[in-house]
């Protein structure tokens, strides 16, 4: 299988394309392979990427040799565990440039989130990469939700306030997809009254989407609640959680709750409300489908460690340490070691969608810090709103 799936990528070359962005364009072709021939297209995309580095990345090199793990180590999808990890934390560091595979002045847009430590993690993408993120989001967006018009509400701050953060950076992607949108958050404040006009504006007009961190939804219900109010969405309507489901407070939101909410408050069915994972160091998404279960984006491998013994994979079902393993990663590794834990669903899709799904259980309990952009909105609004209080 694996000989079979060289020689596409190599046809491929020939005609002088690029197997990744081949691939990122074609996601509803691969989640339709059986799952041993996804596996064997994902075993090479990421071969290629590791060796791609590895070569070209004298840190990381390093961190190689030493584990004594080198291209040709990597003969068997069983294999893909040996590849060395970057903790999530050294995008953090003051020396985060040696992760760079290219030059920096091939470095055309960073990507920035902080969590509860407030030290920014900074993820430098290339031309070639920033082309990869465009092309394996809104193919996701388009497989999953199947959008090209209609309005959505968007409950966070506008691109021209925070343009460099992760979170606003997806919703940027999917409002080109839309006929018109409104971001709620502006300098600090959100006006769940002006929430609510924007989307009685649209109604009959286009159908109405809601895209935002779960808190910030919740606000808008729990206005409606105080109000005596609930609207019902359209049919073909989408709340769509970004962010996490972890206030800065440290308290966990409930996702059944939260489900029973949105379909009181705004009048949404169970299967539109669809949740997201991603993480700003990675370019690989993941998407809920209409049975609830999260999808990894094709192209990329979720590989869960042994929180204890990191060279271990899990299981399928049980929980361990998120290890991402992204080809589309071009200006650097793109295998990182997160900061959560998941397990990956057992058996066959529901859907009928090849490839891993996954289950979002919690932060790694010896984790420094959690959250990232979401976790920011959420503070810097509670801030906000304690001094006008004050005032």
């Amino acid at each position: 299988m694996i000989l079979t799936a060289q020689k596409n990528i190599q046809t491929i070359k020939d005609l002088g394309l690029s197997p990744i962005k081949v691939s990122l364009s074609s996601t509803k072709e691969l989640y339709a392979l059986s799952g041993s021939s996804l596996e064997a297209h994902k075993f090479c995309l990421i071969k290629e990427a590791f060796t791609k580095h590895y070569d070209a990345n004298k840190y990381y090199r390093g961190v190689c040799e030493e584990a004594n793990v080198a291209p040709e180590s990597i003969q068997s999808f069983k294999d893909l565990c040996k590849i060395p990890l970057i903790p999530v934390s050294e995008f953090k560091g003051n020396d985060s440039y040696k992760l760079l595979s290219v030059g920096l002045d091939k470095i055309e847009l960073e990507v920035r989130s902080t969590g509860t430590s407030g030290i920014p993690s900074v993820s430098r993408r290339c031309s070639d990469t920033v082309d990869n993120v465009a092309l394996g989001i809104t193919s996701m967006y388009r497989e999953f939700f199947g959008i090209s018009k209609g309005a959505c509400l968007f409950l966070c701050p506008p691109p021209e306030e925070i343009p460099e953060m992760g979170l606003i950076r997806l919703t940027n992607l999917l409002s080109g997809m839309l006929d018109t949108h409104q971001f709620m958050v502006n300098k600090g404040t959100f006006s769940a009254e002006e929430s609510l006009e924007k989307l009685n504006q649209w109604e009959g007009k286009f159908d109405r989407h809601i895209m935002a961190p779960p808190f910030l939804i919740m606000r808008f219900i729990a206005f409606l609640k105080e109000s005596d109010t609930s609207i019902k969405l359209d049919k073909n309507s989408y709340i769509i959680t970004v962010g996490g489901w972890k206030r800065y407070t440290g308290e966990m939101m409930s996702r059944t709750d939260f489900d029973n909410a949105c379909m009181k408050y705004l009048g949404v069915e169970r299967h539109q409300i669809r949740d997201t994972y991603g993480l700003t160091e990675s370019n690989i998404f993941s998407i809920d489908d209409e049975h609830g279960e999260k999808h990894v984006a094709p192209i990329g491998h979720f590989s869960v460690r042994n929180p204890k013994q990191l060279s271990e994979e899990v299981p399928d079902g049980e929980p361990g340490r998120l290890a991402i393993l992204d080809p589309a990663a071009e200006s650097t590794p793109g295998f990182v070691l997160t900061e959560d834990i998941v397990r990956i669903l057992p058996g066959e899709s529901k859907s009928g969608r090849s490839g891993q799904r996954i289950e979002y259980i919690e932060r790694w309990a010896d984790s420094t810090e959690f959250g990232c952009c979401a976790v920011n909105i959420d503070r810097h609004l509670c801030e906000a709103e304690a001094q006008n209080s004050a005032s």
